[in-house]
């Protein structure tokens, strides 16, 4: 199938074609990593994951590579590990510092895992790419794109000539409407820091301007380069992250020789009820905060799901208890006909799980996640499991359905009654086709009958025929009638 992105970097919307079909590459910018995640930090994972999956189905699992960093070099995980060593903690800094990345690490798995989301296929840490950082910026220094002073090493922006083409600004406009920082050890206001030195209380690991650590920018342009290689295929987050990281990034990373990422996608930001999420509003929450208040995983997914990535997103209560009714419905429909892992196993070896067109088409129209769902809609009007396949393939490409054996469903639309009546229901619209099509009008006329004193709704399209129960069925009068 034919995948079409918006490309950031030319402003547009063009034809994917990775640089190689047997490798395809994506990196994506992950938490820094010292609290718990907010609502907000989930939307780009669960854009990248319906990527990521899109990706696997287009070129094959075993051909994609994904990989989202985390972030453990920061100021907010300094403080925590300084609170805990002036409180008698035992360890360096460095290993509080680890203690308390692997705490968040931990809780950061669980709550995205409850979203559905896959892992990726690599997820380093800032910290075991630190050799890497000093060979790429002592290069630079070589290169005379960057240079040190008083322990600092800076990015000399203006060597740069394509600066700012990413996010559409000239280096003179941002120094005109920006605050930036200026410090004796910088050569222009503009240039960026690559490694500063760190006191003896903070973490910091030895390299030729001394014992330091390295600035934000350069920890994706090592990492990317060392587990992608010099030049590979997409590179996503944020949009909050293209100016100034993803601007820094295609500098240092362009001016070290390396062709980067061919693909620059970006997310749009997410609201609650229609405001910035702020603590000082009071509509800030975390993704564990939904979860612990029962709210599924899948249903935040699918709420997230139903806005395109590219268009600001505004998390509401109606939107949550719209995408759970929608959502749950779906599912019982699905376990009422026998979908399981074994079923979908069943329909895999039966090639019945390539999808519905109009599904991926959506899917591959720059992730056209609403779209998807709005023909999900109509896949789910089938009523034999074989009518039912392409929805559940469709759920299950968008990371909709955890477990097949585990669908949280109400007991009263899972017994064996209500799989008996779904089963007869079909039948008789069956019989009704095969006497329409025979042109024998009286049968056609008395099944029509059974099913308007059940409380059917027949709906006939394009030859086909689909049902619903109406707002008199009574399943109690089908067994009588047969």
């Amino acid at each position: 199938m034919t995948i079409t992105l918006y490309n950031t970097a030319t402003r547009r919307k063009e034809a994917f074609e990775p640089l190689d079909p047997e490798n395809v590459r994506m990196y994506v910018c992950g938490p820094t990593v010292y609290d718990r995640a907010h609502l907000g930090n989930a939307r780009p994972v669960l854009v990248f994951d319906v990527l990521y999956r899109l990706l696997r189905h287009t070129y094959g699992a075993d051909h994609v590579t994904y990989v989202r960093n985390f972030t453990d070099v920061d100021d907010k995980i300094n403080a925590t590990a300084l609170a805990r060593k002036e409180a008698g903690a035992p360890g360096t800094i460095e290993e509080l510092v680890r203690e308390r990345s692997d705490e968040t690490i931990g809780w950061y798995h669980a709550d995205m895992d409850a979203l559905g989301t896959l892992r990726p296929n690599a997820e380093p840490r800032a910290t075991e790419y630190i050799d890497q950082m000093v060979a790429m910026i002592s290069q630079l220094i070589a290169d005379g794109f960057a240079y040190e002073n008083d322990g600092h090493v800076l990015f000399r922006v203006r060597k740069y000539a394509e600066y700012g083409a990413l996010s559409g600004r000239s280096v003179d406009d941002m120094i005109a409407g920006a605050r930036v920082e200026v410090a004796p050890y910088k050569e222009d206001p503009m240039d960026f820091v690559l490694w500063k030195p760190s006191t003896d209380e903070l973490p910091g690991w030895g390299s030729p301007w001394g014992r330091g650590r390295p600035g934000w920018h350069i920890e994706c342009s090592a990492m990317a380069h060392d587990l992608l290689g010099a030049e590979f295929d997409i590179h996503g987050g944020g949009n909050d992250l293209q100016f100034p990281h993803h601007e820094n990034e295609i500098a240092q990373s362009r001016c070290a020789g390396h062709g980067f990422a061919k693909v620059w996608m970006h997310n749009e930001m997410l609201q609650v009820e229609g405001k910035k999420m702020s603590k000082s509003l009071g509509n800030f929450f975390t993704v564990r905060d939904l979860l612990e208040k029962g709210v599924p995983g899948e249903v935040i997914r699918f709420v997230m799901l139903s806005t395109h990535y590219r268009k600001p997103m505004d998390w509401t209560e109606k939107k949550r208890a719209e995408a759970e009714k929608t959502l749950m419905g779906w599912l019982n429909t699905l376990q009422k006909h026998g979908f399981s892992s074994k079923m979908v196993e069943r329909l895999r070896d039966m090639d019945r799980w390539n999808g519905d067109p109009e599904f991926m088409g959506a899917l591959g129209n720059d992730l056209n996640t609403p779209g998807a769902l709005a023909r999900l809609h109509v896949l789910s009007k089938a009523h034999t499991a074989e009518g039912l396949a392409p929805m559940a393939h469709a759920l299950d490409t968008l990371g909709l359905v955890s477990d097949w054996d585990l669908l949280d469903l109400s007991p009263s639309q899972n017994d064996e009654m209500e799989d008996w009546i779904v089963v007869a229901i079909d039948r008789l619209l069956e019989e009704r086709s095969s006497a329409r099509a025979e042109k024998n009008w009286a049968e056609a006329d008395r099944l029509r009958d059974v099913l308007n004193v059940i409380g059917v709704q027949v709906t006939d399209i394009g030859g086909s025929a689909t049902w619903l129960p109406g707002p008199d069925f009574d399943p109690s009068k089908l067994e009588a009638l047969l």
